[in-house]
């Protein structure tokens, strides 16, 4: 016992001395301002884990939409708060911002790799191959426009079996999104009754949970002490396990019945004839790891973005009945009876075009952004950011910077439209980043 103790008791002292020795030794350039550091905790205290964004948000308007915090003793990062910031460092300032940070929660099963992950020469290559790829594949286009009023086809066919009686349509949402990614990664549909397919969904609205929960806030700040022990994190491996899985295994299949004489049929197939091309090619990064841990990422994001917006975009219009009717309206006046609305139809469909975009933006679906890491030394307002500086760009102050948006808490559609009620979407919209590293998928 009292040799524990002993260890304990040196534990804790280093600790301690390499808290108090790191930041200093680590900081270099000239940073912006941001509150006291304490050693061990960092900023624990004005931050509160589990409330880290309204934290963040707090201590801005004390400090500035640019400031400095240390999430625990080693992590320190830049926030960028509202448009303005954000828009010149990601957008005017792209290629130094342009580095991806760290995501603790994620990390662990993706760690660097994976176009959404990777850094340097990797992301390049896979980022390159990636946008081609789902484009020739029909995203953006015809083909892939008609693959979407096929799923939504199945999906009204769905509602309309529940004859009418109360149901939750959140899991039927999510499959519907998740089988247009599928389609596009591993030309497959599965059927809503599908179990594994099923396991799948709530995994990844597990993930999403885990990494959005107060749990998951609170691993981000302290997952050098919380990742050895036992916790919540350990159910967010579980989910991610699934999804891993899942996609090792359609990539296995792939593997088997590929023909390289033909098209690729998917972004599996793609990227496994580009494997296959340049094998003899050692500095190209298209290994079979990268494959499994771009695929997972794009299912997971692919199905939880776009399922959360559409199931939030219904609540708004239950909840504003008179918006819904102006849509209604909209749509049955400028479509021919029967007639799914495409995108040719969008610059008719103004109202239902803003209403779409008012619920993205008053979702704001995920508030902290993605971390960003600085890729070489630059010089922003008037600070020096030394090289590997990580960056949370705040994209929950963008959508609801009160110098943007009037009144940004409030659902109002009408704040796309012009004074002829034509649709016009202004540049602080940014739900899905901007720069080099926005969504693939926007």
């Amino acid at each position: 016992m009292e040799a524990a103790g002993t260890w304990a008791l040196l534990l804790v002292l280093l600790l301690l001395l390499l808290s108090l020795l790191l930041p200093a030794s680590r900081a270099g350039g000239h940073l912006p301002p941001g509150p006291a550091v304490l050693p061990l905790l960092g900023n624990l205290l004005q931050l509160r884990p589990g409330a880290l964004y309204s934290g963040l948000l707090r201590l801005s308007k004390k400090y500035g939409p640019v400031f400095t915090v240390h999430l625990g003793p080693w992590r320190r990062v830049v926030v960028l708060v509202g448009h303005k910031a954000v828009q010149e460092a990601l957008g005017d300032q792209a290629e130094d911002f342009s580095g991806r940070g760290t995501l603790a929660t994620l990390d662990q099963t993706f760690n660097g790799h994976g176009v959404f992950f990777a850094n340097g020469e990797r992301w390049r290559q896979l980022r390159k191959f990636t946008v081609l790829a789902l484009r020739d594949l029909g995203m953006g286009k015809r083909e892939g426009e008609e693959l979407i009023q096929a799923e939504v086809q199945r999906l009204v066919e769905a509602f309309q079996g529940t004859k009418g009686r109360p149901f939750d349509p959140s899991l039927l949402l999510s499959q519907a999104t998740s089988n247009i990614i599928c389609l596009l990664l591993f030309d497959l549909r599965f059927s809503y009754e599908d179990e594994e397919f099923q396991a799948v969904i709530r995994a990844a609205g597990g993930t999403l949970l885990g990494i959005s929960s107060p749990w998951g806030q609170t691993y981000e700040m302290f997952s050098w002490l919380l990742k050895p022990l036992p916790g919540p994190h350990t159910q967010l491996l579980r989910h991610l396990g699934t999804l891993a899985t899942f996609t090792t295994r359609q990539v296995q299949q792939h593997r088997g019945n590929l023909e390289t004489s033909r098209p690729a049929r998917d972004l599996v197939d793609a990227f496994l004839l580009k494997m296959a091309q340049e094998e003899q090619n050692p500095s190209m990064e298209f290994t079979e790891k990268n494959l499994l841990m771009t695929v997972t990422y794009l299912l997971f994001a692919g199905t939880m973005t776009i399922g959360a917006t559409v199931r939030y975009a219904l609540l708004l219009l239950l909840k504003y009945p008179e918006v819904q009717k102006q849509v209604r309206e909209e749509l049955m006046r400028e479509l021919p009876e029967g007639q799914a609305p495409s995108l040719q139809d969008r610059a008719r469909l103004p109202f239902t075009d803003a209403v779409l975009h008012e619920a993205q933006r008053l979702l704001a679906l995920v508030p902290m952004g993605m971390p960003h890491i600085i890729t070489r030394t630059t010089c922003f307002r008037g600070y020096t950011l030394p090289k590997g500086t990580e960056v949370f760009p705040l994209l929950g102050s963008v959508l609801h910077d009160p110098a943007v948006f009037e009144q940004p808490e409030e659902f109002n559609p009408g704040r796309f439209l012009d004074t002829e009620g034509r649709f016009k979407k202004p540049k602080a919209f940014l739900p899905y980043s901007l720069g080099r590293r926005s969504w693939l998928g926007k």
